[in-house]
């Protein structure tokens, strides 16, 4: 009698399993009788022997919501495994590319992330099984709300975009997750911790200190940080060769970084005008006179880009200047009171975009522009001359996903007084819809990655004085008689 082994089963729990305790050591739990044996098999009780039954005898072995449960469980798994794969690759990518320091914080964060919802599908198979493991409950009651936050996160990020297979993703993982969050719920699948309301609170101040940490980051600083550039023409020497030939004028320009943010300098402008002497700033005609009376026009008399190569980073403090020589051809003749040299940078942000280096090399010169046209269903512009185009990506992985490839597109048109450069960001495939007369005809790409052109100041020379020195010039390099 003293070698008799005592056998017990316990009631029924929510699962319907069973707990078998040997000699006072629970040795599992059974949903059969046949797993009930393996048991007693293990531990060496001989078949037959006496068991104790509590909440029950032999016959009662219910599968309390068998294949709903399983069930339940598969498609919780499946979802949290479609959570990891993206979150997996926006971390990896994250975490080691994103431009800001704030981007690979965000980086590390979603990779942690990711493999929080790994363990939780490992989870899944536990909590939904035979919970052997106590906190398999609060592991996947974490994935399944990292998953919906995921989904709502996604959504909120596609308003405005184009619908993509991230949309469907966002919308699967919303609504996937918030009904398996209503069943977790109902489960109390807390019920292994010891302290589940401190633990809670503790969780959400966690998230809501990452979020915001997230929100400052990714949104706050790069919108109160603007760049700051300068550009501007002056005035050097002038001179002439002989009497009655061309003279000779050079212009110093100039584009500077000022602020504190880095700029990618996509094309420049500079213009070299005569200002007639009736010529005035006014755009109306002034007080008095006449629609004939009206202001002369401004005659161009050069126009040429002065950064080079396109596509090259200005970095905070620096400075990129050339001198351009322009020739004025018989210039007793001219009926000019100034000459006025303007000029224009168009610049992009680099915190928000990543140009690839071979933009610098897509140009396509005005002979070739009607065939690259035809095939990438680009509609030039009037009197296009030359087109820069390259795909382009966002500052991270998430607005990549978000928000699709991007591709940038500057045309360079001629003008007979004020050649320009228009700007065009959009996603590969769609259609350019360009604005008469706007440099800027993309609204959005303004406000995402701070595309914008920046206006030099004015330089203006009198005439005369310009050929004064000149001639001063001149009358210096000839010999003596």
């Amino acid at each position: 009698m003293a070698n008799t082994r005592e056998v017990s089963v316990g009631a029924p729990d929510d699962l319907g399993l069973r707990k078998v305790t040997i000699d006072g050591k629970t040795v599992g739990k059974a949903w059969s009788p046949w797993e009930l044996q393996r048991f007693l098999d293990r531990a060496g009780v001989e078949r037959g022997h006496d068991i104790r039954w509590f909440g029950g005898d032999s016959t009662v072995w219910p599968d309390r919501g068998g294949w709903r449960r399983r069930t339940i469980g598969f498609l919780v798994f499946i979802g949290l495994l479609a959570t990891v794969c993206p979150l997996f690759r926006i971390g990896i990518s994250d975490s080691g590319n994103a431009l800001t320091y704030g981007g690979r914080i965000a980086g590390f964060t979603i990779l942690v992330a990711s493999l929080v919802e790994a363990c939780a599908a490992a989870a899944c198979i536990d909590y939904w099984g035979k919970r052997r493991w106590r906190y398999s409950g609060v592991v996947v009651l974490a994935g399944v709300v990292i998953a919906l936050l995921c989904g709502i996160a996604l959504l909120l990020l596609q308003i405005g975009e184009r619908f993509t297979g991230y949309t469907l993703l966002g919308i699967a993982l919303t609504v996937g997750s918030s009904l398996a969050l209503v069943e977790l719920v109902k489960s109390r699948a807390w019920k292994g911790l010891h302290n589940p309301g401190r633990i809670a609170i503790g969780a959400v101040i966690s998230t809501v200190l990452a979020g915001a940490n997230l929100a400052y980051s990714q949104i706050y600083v790069p919108y109160v940080k603007t760049p700051l550039v300068e550009s501007g023409a002056e005035f050097r020497e002038s001179n002439l060769e002989k009497a009655g030939g061309p003279m000779y004028v050079t212009v110093h320009l100039y584009v500077k970084n000022a602020g504190e943010v880095p700029v990618y300098v996509l094309d420049s402008k500079y213009w070299i005008h005569g200002v007639p002497a009736s010529s005035r700033p006014e755009t109306k005609p002034a007080k008095g006179t006449s629609v004939k009376d009206k202001p002369a026009k401004d005659e161009l008399i050069y126009d040429g880009a002065f950064v080079v190569p396109v596509g090259r980073v200005l970095n905070p403090g620096e400075e990129v200047a050339q001198d351009s020589v322009v020739e004025v051809d018989d210039p007793a003749s001219r009926p000019y009171e100034a000459i006025r040299a303007q000029t224009e940078v168009y610049v992009i942000r680099k915190d928000r975009m990543k140009v690839p280096p071979d933009y610098e090399r897509s140009g396509v010169a005005e002979k070739d522009l009607a065939e690259v046209a035809r095939k990438e269903k680009v509609t030039l512009p009037p009197h296009t001359k030359y087109m820069y185009r390259s795909n382009v990506s966002n500052s991270s992985e998430i607005l990549n996903v978000t928000r699709g490839p991007q591709r940038i597109t500057v045309f360079r048109v001629a003008s007979s007084q004020w050649p320009r450069v228009v700007v065009d960001v959009s996603p590969p495939g769609a259609r350019i819809d360009l604005k008469p007369n706007l440099p800027l005809a993309n609204e959005r790409a303004i406000d995402r990655y701070g595309l914008s052109v920046v206006r030099g100041s004015t330089a203006q020379m009198p005439y005369q004085e310009l050929m004064e020195k000149a001639r001063a010039v001149q009358k210096q390099a000839e010999p003596p008689k």
